[in-house]
């Protein structure tokens, strides 16, 4: 059962480290807010979305300098927090299941497609890129020494 706990606690973790940086934090940090003081007792929620906020702030602040050790410092310490409320709590575990399925649904099975292309003509001297899903953006460095574009 430990074993399930810990891992539950570094999913619940992840997750939440992951929504942080997303459109849907505020519905996140609402509910894990009520969560987490449904464990302290009910005048608790404003405290726990603030500690929600700050490790948001923390997180935001590891990603603008560059900084994954800083990054995966909040993940950590929200994971050691949701191990050690679970191992008090173990009925907690229904919860945060429920609520990680609510806020992270599994993805739909990959689909195969097929992708033909042909490109002909011309010299091509800007970059072509072909994706379905760019997640986390894309960074092309040029060489100072290309022919201008016109």
């Amino acid at each position: 059962m430990e074993t399930e706990l810990v891992a539950l606690a570094t999913a619940g973790a992840t997750t939440l480290v992951q929504q942080m940086a997303t459109e849907g934090w505020v519905t996140v940090r609402r509910r894990m807010a009520g969560f987490l003081a449904r464990r302290r007792g009910a005048a608790n929620e404003e405290a726990a979305a603030g500690e929600l906020e700050a490790s948001r702030a923390d997180l935001l602040a590891a990603r603008d300098d560059g900084d994954p050790d800083g990054a995966d410092g909040v993940a950590t310490v929200w994971r050691l927090r949701l191990q050690r409320l679970l191992r008090e709590d173990p009925a907690a575990a229904v919860e945060l299941r429920r609520l990680l399925d609510e806020v992270a649904p599994a993805e739909a099975p990959a689909t195969v497609r097929e992708v033909r292309n042909t490109v002909s003509g011309g010299v091509q001297y800007d970059p072509v890129f072909q994706a379905g899903v760019v997640s986390g953006g894309v960074t092309f460095h040029a060489p100072s020494d290309r022919p201008p574009t016109g």
